[in-house]
């Protein structure tokens, strides 16, 4: 195994082009990983007398707010997202067409099989007896982030006009919005305007990234972080960087403008350790886990909530109740279990990745 490992490892570094930039994967696998074991720290299905209820810890114990800010990485992913995108189309060779019918058909296709498996799952449940709400319950927990993939990819096809868009434009225009929505009453639906602007603004950052200097990159991050803290201090915004259940405002449905300074502080944190991480990735056992990392990142962003219920319902039904995975999330007690289950998530992730690797060959 050992020996095996370091072939794999010796033939991925071998593998890789000299003028690759390693932080940009490097930073898409830390956002990745960001976004699911935040999921998996703040989200808890709670069984009670046949009904599933999802609970977050940040419910009961707001002391836990920092996790939010550590594993909301979906700035950051946007950000390689757009750099990514926008070096990709300065290098092409086709139609715009074909251009973004592949990078769509790379971001969608696996999709189909989360929704084929899926709607097997959700029958199979209803005809054991399980009522409709709980299967609800587990499948809007299952689709609900894909909402990133269409922002991502409204994003992506509309590379051509991002590279010429100063990201202070949407900015702009998630400032009036949210004057508008929370300052002078306007209807709730005008909120959802963020949800492209919010995104677009780490994206628009993302394609002209590489002529940002270090002072730009420092103004980013000491000026995301002091808006960012103005907002929850004086602006009445959460300070929880991830929505909460039952709470009525959320800093992501849809994005808010506390969460767009909070991203302009992760980009500008993104682009100073851009330099250290590629030193980092020129080991290359940091490089493979990378690689394998980026490999496999729709897999694991498409079926990482599918591994956290497929752990906590065949503990449920083979052993019965255990804190950290059924109970409400209430305690320290609750939190230190919890994090002792993240090994049988990831376990059950890795093995979902390989099968469906297989499956579409």
């Amino acid at each position: 195994m050992v020996v095996a490992t370091h072939l794999t490892t010796r033939r991925i570094e071998a593998a890789t082009r000299p003028d690759r930039d390693r932080a940009i994967d490097a930073l898409r696998a830390i956002a990745i990983l960001g976004v699911v074991l935040g999921h998996w720290l703040v989200t808890a299905l709670v069984f009670d007398e046949g009904r599933v209820q999802v609970v977050s810890p940040l419910q009961h114990m707001q002391a836990l707010t920092p996790v939010s800010w550590v594993f909301q990485t979906l700035a950051v992913f946007f950000l390689v997202g757009g750099q990514v995108a926008a070096g990709s189309w300065s290098r092409r060779a086709v139609r715009y067409e074909d251009w973004v019918a592949h990078r769509l058909k790379r971001l969608f296709r696996p999709v189909l099989l989360v929704l084929v498996v899926w709607t097997v799952v959700a029958g199979f449940l209803l005809a054991l007896g399980a009522s409709g709400e709980a299967v609800g319950t587990l499948v809007k927990l299952v689709l609900s982030p894909m909402w990133f993939l269409l922002v991502f990819a409204a994003l992506t096809a509309a590379t051509p006009l991002v590279v010429r868009l100063h990201p202070v434009v949407p900015f702009a225009v998630v400032v009036v919005v949210d004057l508008l929505r929370l300052g002078l009453g306007a209807p709730a639906w005008v909120g959802w305007i963020n949800l492209a602007a919010g995104w677009l603004v780490p994206f628009a950052l993302g394609a002209r990234w590489g002529r940002m200097s270090r002072r730009a990159l420092w103004a980013l991050l000491i000026g995301g972080v002091v808006a960012t803290v103005g907002l929850v201090l004086w602006a009445g915004y959460p300070a929880s960087m991830v929505g909460v259940p039952g709470a009525g405002f959320s800093n992501l449905a849809p994005p808010s403008l506390a969460a767009v300074t909070f991203g302009l502080a992760q980009c500008g944190l993104a682009g100073l350790v851009r330099e250290p991480l590629r030193r980092l990735m020129r080991r290359p056992a940091w490089w493979a886990t990378v690689v394998m990392v980026n490999l496999f990142a729709m897999t694991i962003f498409l079926w990482h909530q599918t591994a956290m219920i497929t752990g906590t319902v065949l503990a449920r039904t083979l052993v019965g109740p255990l804190t950290g995975l059924h109970t409400t999330p209430d305690s320290a007690v609750w939190v230190l279990a919890r994090v002792g289950w993240l090994p049988l998530f990831g376990l059950i992730l890795l093995f979902v990745c390989l099968a469906a690797r297989r499956v579409r060959g």
